[in-house]
């Protein structure tokens, strides 16, 4: 719908304030108005301009989102992409909705998250139209990496030349700069010292060599990044992940974490993303201690949707203790999402359980226990750099079927249906599901790419060859089977379920600390659904008159189909028993 006049004026007005506010302590400011007239051009706004409703959710219970990288499944002479297009039509069309390809651009390290060319698509992997193919026929989210790039692209190479398209874009900070109070997820010195035709300079690097930050203080960067979201945009991608977010803007003398600048960048690229495509959803990818990650909501204007990443480590650690208490404690603390924003729940990642965001929800014996038992069951521990450069546990690298194969005191034969509990945790909890695909598939360690690339994050990025999952996975005695089938069946009961919208209402129940449990209600308060989980390796009795049931309605058991007539009946659940027990 081409703009009015008005419209027009209205936009650039919001879009300048935004720039005001990321660029207002910097010298030399450019002509805001102006800079804001070239980013509405690059989005094409002036031609093509939508009007956001604002609190609107576009999302409810369908909606699941499987996470997987462009090459997890392999097959002889067909490209990754197009394997994984047959994988998702195969088995998962009736189950998820959404797809998380991890960066499938050109890149040199990091299994795709050192981008070498943002407008690319890794040819090992296919190419733009295999992309679309899948952008068809699922929700499609990608990666905008946006803090760094790689010291292998060509906009690094002109850095070091002093000329060329880009050579200006990376952040440089003299080499006795005030460095010791910035916090950064990785042990590596931060200053990169790298011979350019101007000398030797000093590059940011908050993770690695090979990932080289951006300067967002030059515009031309941020115009840069727009013209790629709308790229992006035009390929089909509908939800934008901003990976690491948190650490874009720099400023010395800080920690330059979630700066105001990199609040305000988040909000202006919402504007001008949900102008130019209502339905698009911007999630903010920042793996840091829970209030910080919260404020990435902002005040329903930041990011739509947030990682809820102190679900993991809470949750792994519920489980392998039996004891809910710490889950029990953050969940009641949660803010309800407002409507137009949600939670992004998940439990397992490519990455590994993060500890960052367990800080403070966690003791440190509590961590401490939880880092032994992941090690015993064959996990890697990575560090980061804390202030004044203590280095501090940052994560656990393991696969996690692995991680939920015993408790803290060994292996034993609940594996499954712990790993089941988990998931029937987090698909009933408030906001939107993403399922890592190597938990669907109870992949477990991959040891061999381990070893392979000396990469602690490799355990858990094993690539299937698809003719031998497809084995696998018609062998009802295999792990494999058994988890992808259960799964599955869970997300079919959650679709059907109104109580389960992402912004439904939710409220922790007060059972003892071997159940784990919460109330939903639907958004029209006809339906209720009491989640409760026996979160422990024994048998628990469950009161049923503990859970408020009305009398006047009849009550069952979503799972095992089970009719409760007397809200005065004692249930005994089975170690890792889930019951979701409805009214409708």
């Amino acid at each position: 719908m081409k703009p009015s006049t008005e419209q027009l004026s209205e936009l650039n007005q919001k879009v300048t304030h935004h720039l005001e506010v990321v660029y207002e302590s910097l010298p030399d400011l450019p002509a805001m108005e102006s800079l804001a007239s070239e980013l509405i051009a690059i989005m094409r706004l002036d031609s093509d301009n939508q009007q956001p409703m604002p609190h609107q959710s576009s999302w409810d219970q369908n909606d699941v989102a499987l996470i997987t990288y462009g090459d997890s499944i392999l097959e002889q002479e067909t490209l990754p992409l197009q394997s994984l297009k047959h994988f998702l039509d195969a088995y998962m069309k009736s189950s998820v909705n959404s797809v998380h390809i991890l960066p499938f651009f050109p890149y040199c390290s990091d299994d795709g998250f050192a981008v070498m060319d943002f407008y690319k698509v890794n040819d090992t992997l296919g190419d733009w139209n295999d992309i679309q193919a899948i952008a068809s026929d699922y929700r499609l989210m990608a990666d905008l990496v946006i803090n760094h790039g790689s010291s292998s692209g060509e906009w690094f190479k002109n850095f070091i030349k002093g000329e060329g398209y880009g050579h200006d874009y990376f952040y440089t900070a003299p080499a006795d700069s005030p460095i010791s109070q910035v916090v950064r997820p990785r042990t590596t010195p931060l200053l990169r010292e790298t011979e350019t035709k101007q000398g030797k300079q000093y590059v940011w690097c908050t993770f690695s060599h090979e990932q080289v930050d951006f300067d967002f203080r030059n515009t031309a960067v941020l115009k840069e990044f727009v013209k790629i979201i709308r790229y992006y945009l035009d390929n089909g991608v509908r939800i934008f992940r901003l990976d690491a977010v948190a650490f874009l803007w720099k400023k010395l003398g800080t920690d330059c974490l979630n700066l105001i600048e990199t609040h305000e960048v988040v909000r202006l690229i919402r504007t001008l993303i949900e102008h130019t495509q209502p339905d698009a959803i911007i999630i903010t990818e920042t793996n840091i201690p829970n209030r910080e990650n919260l404020s990435y909501f902002g005040n329903a204007n930041e990011a739509h949707c947030i990682y809820n990443f102190s679900l993991p480590p809470l949750l792994v650690n519920t489980l392998v203790t039996g004891n809910c208490r710490y889950l029990k404690q953050w969940l009641m603390s949660m803010p309800p999402a407002q409507n137009g924003t949600a939670y992004f729940n998940f439990v397992a990642s490519h990455d590994g359980i993060g500890l960052r965001p367990a800080e403070g929800l966690l003791n440190e014996s509590e961590i401490a226990s939880l880092i032994t038992t992941m090690q015993r069951f064959g996990g890697e521990i990575s560090w980061r750099t804390g202030d004044n450069g203590v280095k501090k546990p940052y994560e656990v690298n393991i696969a996690l079927f692995d991680a939920l194969q015993g408790t803290t005191e060994g292996k034993d034969e609940f594996g499954i249906n712990r790993f089941i509990c988990a998931h029937a945790i987090m698909l009933a909890l408030e906001g939107i599901p993403g399922i890592y695909i190597h938990s669907l598939l109870a992949t477990s360690n991959d040891y061999d790419k381990l070893e392979r690339t000396g990469q602690n994050r490799s355990i858990n990025r094993h690539q299937w060859d698809y003719e031998a999952l497809k084995t696998e996975l018609a062998d009802e005695g295999s792990q494999h089977n058994q988890v992808y089938t259960k799964l599955t069946e869970l997300i079919g009961i959650r679709k059907q379920q109104a109580a389960f919208h992402p912004n439904a209402t939710q409220f922790t129940l007060h059972l003892n600390e071997k159940l784990f449990g919460f109330w939903r209600q639907s958004m029209d308060r006809t339906q209720s659904i009491f989640c409760v989980y026996n979160i422990t390796d024994e048998v628990q009795p469950l009161v049923m008159s503990d859970l408020n049931l009305i009398v006047t309605n009849e009550w069952r058991d979503l799972i095992s189909g089970q009719k409760f007539n007397d809200t005065n009946d004692h249930l005994s659940l089975e170690p890792y028993q889930t019951v979701w027990i409805t009214n409708t």
